[in-house]
Parts: C-alpha cells; sequence; structure tokens
C-alpha cells in the first residue's frame, strides 16, 4: 500500500465533507410530507418521482463529458448549487411545477457530481502515486454519505417542530451552500489525451506504458491477461494540465482543449470498445442497481416482520449500519481476486434471500450483513473500473456507468412491483438476490481470471 502524503490526505478529507453535506440534506425524511401537505395526490408524488430519474438519466452523460472537457472541480461546486435552487423553489412556491422543476434542477445536480467525483479522486490519486488508495477513499466516501442521511434523519424531526418545512428546506439549502464551498478545495491536475480519430483501435500493439496509471508496479502489470491491457493505437501521450481551477482544461498535445464532442466521443468509444472497460461499466451497472433499488422498500420489508410501526426504524438502521460497515471494509475488499468476489457476491445474495425470506424481526440482521456485503461490492466494481479507464474520458465513462444504474434500478423497481403484488414482499426481496448469483457465477467461471486482486488490478501493491 502506498505511504499516504499530506496531499492524499487532504484530498480525502475534502471528499468526506463533501460526501457528507451532500448527503446532509434535511428534506430527505420530509419531502414526501410536503407534497401531501401541498395537495398532491400519490400519483401525482409518484410523477414526480419518474421525473427525477427521467432528468438524472438525460444529463448523466453530457454532464461527464463536459467534466472530462472542462473542469471537473467547477462541476464538484455547480452540483450543489443546482441543488440548492431547487430546494429554493420548493420552498418560496410549494406547486407540482415548482417540485417538477426543482427535481429537474436536483437531478441536474446529482448528473453534476456523478462521474466528475469518482474521475477527479482517482486521477489526482494517481498523480500523488497513491492510486491504489482509491477503493479504500472511495469506500470512506460512501461511509460519509450514509452517515450525512442518519444525520439528516436525526435533525430533520427538531428542525421541523421548530420552524416547519420553510426551516427544513433552509438548513437544507445552507448545507448545499457549504458542500459548494468545500468543493473548491478540491485540488485537480486535469489530465487527457487527445482522441485521435477517437475510433476503436485494431487490435495490434499494446502500449503497458500508457495503460497503466501511476503507482502502478509495471513488472507486477507486464503480464496482466489481455482484457485489462487497452490498445495504444491511435492515442498520443498524455499532456497533463496543471494550474488554478479556473484555468484546468484537458488539453492535447497541440495545445488545442478537447471538446466537449470530443471527449463525449472518446469516452463511448472506450466504454464500447474496450472489453475490458465493458465489462466493468456492465459490473457496476449489475452490482448497484439491485440492491439500490431494494433500499427503497425495506421499511415494507421491515413492516411484514410484523413489528410494531415505531419498530420499523429501528430495523432500518440495523441495515444502515451494514452499508457503512461496507464501505469501511473496501481495504479488505480490495485483496479478492475474482472468484472471492464471486464469493461476496454469492453470500450476500444467500444472506439477503435468507433474511427476506425468514419473516422474524432478528433475520433483519441478515438482511444487514447482504447491504454490508454489497455496498462492499458496489465499491470494489467502481475500483475495478476506474483501474481500467485509460482514455481522456474517464468522467464520460464513469457516467456510463451511472447511466446504466440509473436505467437498470427503473427495471428492478418494474420488476419488483410485480412480483410484490402478486407475491408480497418477502418473495420480491429473494427474487431480487438471483441476479447476484448469476453474476456471481458469470465471475466464477471466467477463464481469464488470474486470481489478483479484483479492485487493484495493474496498482502498486506493498507495504
Amino acid at each position: 500500500m502506498t505511504p499516504t502524503s499530506p496531499r492524499a490526505r487532504r484530498l480525502a478529507g475534502t471528499l468526506y465533507a463533501y460526501a457528507f453535506l451532500t448527503d446532509l440534506v434535511l428534506l430527505y425524511p420530509v419531502y414526501a410530507l410536503l407534497f401531501a401537505d401541498t395537495g398532491l395526490s400519490v400519483g401525482q408524488i409518484s410523477s414526480l418521482f419518474v421525473i427525477w430519474s427521467l432528468a438524472s438519466i438525460a444529463l448523466e452523460v453530457p454532464s461527464g463529458a463536459w467534466a472530462d472537457a472542462t473542469s471537473r472541480r467547477r462541476m464538484l461546486c455547480l452540483a450543489p448549487l443546482c441543488t440548492a435552487a431547487g430546494f429554493a423553489l420548493w420552498i418560496l412556491a410549494p406547486s407540482y411545477p415548482a417540485f417538477a422543476a426543482g427535481f429537474v434542477l436536483w437531478g441536474a445536480g446529482g448528473a453534476l457530481a456523478s462521474g466528475a467525483t469518482e474521475a477527479l479522486v482517482f486521477d489526482e490519486l494517481d498523480r500523488l502515486g497513491a492510486a491504489d488508495r482509491y477503493a479504500r477513499v472511495i469506500g470512506r466516501a460512501r461511509t460519509a454519505g450514509t452517515l450525512g442521511v442518519l444525520a439528516s434523519i436525526v435533525l430533520a424531526a427538531p428542525v421541523l417542530a421548530f420552524g416547519g418545512y420553510p426551516a427544513v428546506g433552509a438548513a437544507s439549502i445552507a448545507v448545499c451552500l457549504l458542500a459548494a464551498a468545500v468543493a473548491v478545495r478540491f485540488p485537480e491536475h486535469h489530465q487527457a489525451t487527445r482522441p485521435a480519430g477517437v475510433a476503436s483501435a485494431p487490435p495490434g500493439g499494446l502500449d503497458v506504458d500508457r495503460a497503466v496509471p501511476r503507482g502502478v508496479d509495471r513488472a507486477a502489470s507486464a503480464d496482466l491477461d489481455a482484457d485489462l491491457a487497452v490498445p495504444a493505437v491511435g492515442r498520443a501521450a498524455p499532456t497533463v494540465v496543471s494550474g488554478p481551477a479556473d484555468t484546468v482544461t484537458a488539453a492535447d498535445p497541440d495545445g488545442d482543449e478537447l471538446g466537449w464532442w470530443q471527449g463525449l466521443r472518446a469516452g463511448v468509444v472506450e466504454a464500447r470498445g474496450h472489453r475490458s472497460v465493458r465489462r466493468a461499466v456492465l459490473l457496476v451497472a449489475g452490482v448497484g442497481a439491485v440492491w439500490g433499488a431494494l433500499d427503497e422498500y425495506t421499511p415494507l420489508l421491515a413492516r411484514d416482520t410484523g413489528v410494531a410501526l415505531t419498530t420499523v426504524p429501528l430495523l432500518l438502521l440495523i441495515v444502515t449500519l451494514g452499508q457503512v460497515v461496507g464501505g469501511l471494509l473496501a481495504p479488505v475488499g480490495q485483496r479478492f481476486g475474482s472468484r472471492g468476489f464471486a464469493l461476496l457476491l454469492a453470500g450476500s445474495a444467500l444472506a439477503l434471500a435468507g433474511g427476506a425470506l425468514s419473516g422474524h424481526p432478528a433475520a433483519f440482521g441478515l438482511v444487514a450483513v447482504a447491504f454490508c456485503g454489497l455496498q462492499l461490492a458496489s465499491v470494489l466494481a467502481d475500483a475495478r473500473l476506474q483501474a481500467r479507464i485509460t482514455g481522456p474520458g474517464r468522467a464520460t465513462v464513469t457516467s456510463l456507468a451511472g447511466m446504466a444504474t440509473d436505467l437498470t434500478i427503473i427495471v428492478v423497481y418494474g420488476g419488483y412491483g410485480l412480483v410484490a403484488t402478486v407475491a408480497g414482499n418477502r418473495v420480491a426481496f429473494a427474487v431480487a438476490a438471483v441476479p447476484y448469483l448469476l453474476i456471481a457465477v458469470a465471475l466464477a467461471i471466467r477463464p481469464s481470471d488470474d486470481r489478483r486482486p479484483l479492485a487493484s488490478v495493474g496498482v502498486a501493491r506493498g507495504g
């Protein structure tokens, strides 16, 4: 493991504060109540959620390309400002049009940060020779975000009692503004490669030196399996552009900026044309979407255990703590090879199905174990993707993975609704565990599995 430099610690600390603040939204636990108290029907509220999802999906990839073409730090500053503007609309003009516009702005904020965050963190750690710490840092950042959600749940009630919805909204806006201020502290030394022709390179010479990030043990990486190497044909050598936040842009070797359209094409080409990147994108979506959707239904599963309504939050707290632990276990998970990752998914799937089908409150401990494993698996899948991206469109490729996740979540919502309507929430949770078993089998039987650590392929290890 690469020793932690002061700059790496500053980057990590800024990320943790940013993740905590962006999820410390006091409107989270009460915005559905705000909508209902304004007079909206259940159908109208559901349509707002659809608008939110569609806005996020539509803006996900374009915003990633924008981050690659300009400044990722700028995207992280703009993201909470968009969200704050949406919340301001909700409080100042509570009505269906204002709620819809607010969700569009919230979706835009999420899209601006998605992709740009992971790309900035990985590239900055890579520049500092600490790319092997990415999974650890991102895992802790997700834990910080989960703690932000918990804090918002705890604080929402007293703030609501003190000043009603305006006070909750004002607190949420203030936190968003504080998150934007924290984002200014992110370092950024944008690295980009001009996509000459942006066409998928034909099979041929593999440039290992260009395919492996800084901090890589090149001797250990020389014998990587074929799907981890990226063809260097048609790619110019990287150019690092560093400087103040306001002047950092992606540049090519000739001094021209990497435009939005070029960056978008480069990211799409890499995600589609390089087998290892394509597999990693699909893995991120497959692992993150199912349990991400199930998280919305855990209150229903808890209620079906027969506990009192006041006990449901306690069962949900157990599940949330499982997610926290999962994020903190990222350094351990980095040692997993493909088969170890497959066992993690299979074990989580079995715990999920067993805990759901039991119907006993104590079995929610198994559900918490499952969410712990799936949180860890999501972090490792993200790290796997970042380790395989070598082109200029890192934020674009990561946003493609985010869009694929969002689309899959919508499919899971529909499937869950059908199964739960016919057989109940317990069976729906158990059926949702099946995709994880299928992914585990696919990973376990892959002939190219070389037993190296899954999330740190190509990254220096030691110490």
